[in-house]
């Protein structure tokens, strides 16, 4: 937001209104004021927006495997849902690859660091002992990405 008196941004406080504090950092930014920016609170919101998309990433790897198990390991149980859930995860996964592709290398690191707790969700939820379902993932990275692949 501007001052129209004199062009310049208004300064609200970060704590004090998020979204005008937003939008001003960012007409700073574009009018090259980079001495008047909030440095301390910018760099922790672009962390958090990093994070956050790592975070989104490994949530949905997990719901999406937790499916899959749950169609290979209780075929007769299959529905329409469980479908639509795996449609979803892989609908939003490839539009997070998309607009950030250098999460694609970290595929492998988050789906291992997802796979136990996966398989205790699975568990969970089907009522099958965790020694019911593979101790590594069985799915590699093409076939959990791939539209077509059901097991």
């Amino acid at each position: 937001m501007l001052d129209f008196k004199d062009q310049t941004p208004i300064q609200p406080g970060y704590e004090e209104d998020f979204a005008l504090w937003l939008d001003a950092q960012a007409a700073l930014l574009r009018s090259g004021q980079f001495g008047q920016l909030d440095i301390e609170n910018l760099t922790e919101e672009l962390h958090g927006m990093s994070s956050s998309l790592h975070r989104e990433l490994g949530s949905r790897l997990v719901v999406l495997i937790k499916h899959l198990l749950k169609c290979e390991f209780q075929p007769k149980r299959k529905s329409r849902s469980w479908h639509s859930t795996i449609h979803e995860q892989r609908r939003e996964i490839d539009a997070l690859l998309e607009t950030s592709p250098s999460l694609r290398h970290r595929l492998p690191e988050y789906c291992k660091k997802a796979y136990p707790h996966v398989l205790k969700e699975a568990a969970n939820e089907t009522g099958l002992p965790d020694a019911s379902f593979p101790p590594q993932l069985p799915y590699t990275i093409e076939k959990l990405l791939n539209a077509d692949f059901l097991p």
